[in-house]
This record gives structure tokens, sequence and C-alpha cells, in this order.
């Protein structure tokens, strides 16, 4: 599996804090009917968001596509979303550039809502 040195989220959360951003784990799943995050699943990396997007695994398209669900999901600028790892593996980590309390907080509601 693919991941960044000292990257296992802490139990039971799938992200973890990093320098000026939040670094989220994601398992992705291309070429799905609908876009959208659908819950939190465990993987041998730990726990991830389940995510699906529309677009093809080629030439980054679905990555790109991941990108812009995870910004649209969390309401921040594109821009501040960006693959950190992962690029050719179903288990990707995000980059996600703000301040961490804040996308950490942000993250955990959504969470939340995930589970209800």
């Amino acid at each position: 599996m693919t991941s960044l040195p000292g990257s296992r989220p802490p139990a039971g959360k799938a992200w973890r804090h990093g320098s000026a951003c939040v670094i989220a784990h994601f398992r992705l799943t291309p070429k799905s009917s609908k876009e959208a995050i659908d819950g939190v699943v465990e993987t041998p990396d730990g726990p991830a968001f389940q995510a699906r997007v529309r677009a093809l695994p080629e030439d980054g398209a679905a990555n790109r596509a991941l990108e812009e669900l995870v910004a649209r999901w969390l309401g921040v600028a594109k821009s501040s979303v960006s693959l950190a790892s992962g690029g050719k593996s179903r288990l990707k980590f995000l980059r996600i550039s703000g301040d961490p309390d804040a996308l950490e907080r942000r993250l955990q509601e959504r969470t939340d809502e995930l589970r209800k």
C-alpha cells in the first residue's frame, strides 16, 4: 500500500495534522454512477473516507475529481486540496491547506453527518 512516513491517522480518524494543513485518507472508487463521500471504511493503512467519482482512472482525471469533490464537501477552495500520495492507488492521502484546527473541526462535523 502507498503511504507517507508516519501517515497513519490517529485511532478512529481518517485524517491527521500536517504543517499548516490536514492530511486526509481516502479510498477512491472511480467510474461511479455518482460523486459522493459515503462514509468511513477500515483499510490496511487505517480509517479512510470512502469516496466515489464519475471520472475514469486515466491521466489523473479521477484524482482531480476527488480533489474537487473534497473541496466542495468541506467548503474550501479547490486550490487548497492536493494529492499528497497514492496517485496510482485506490488509497490516497490528500493535503488540505489551511488552519489545521478549523479543518479538523470541519472534518469531524462531516464525519458525524455521515454516521447519522
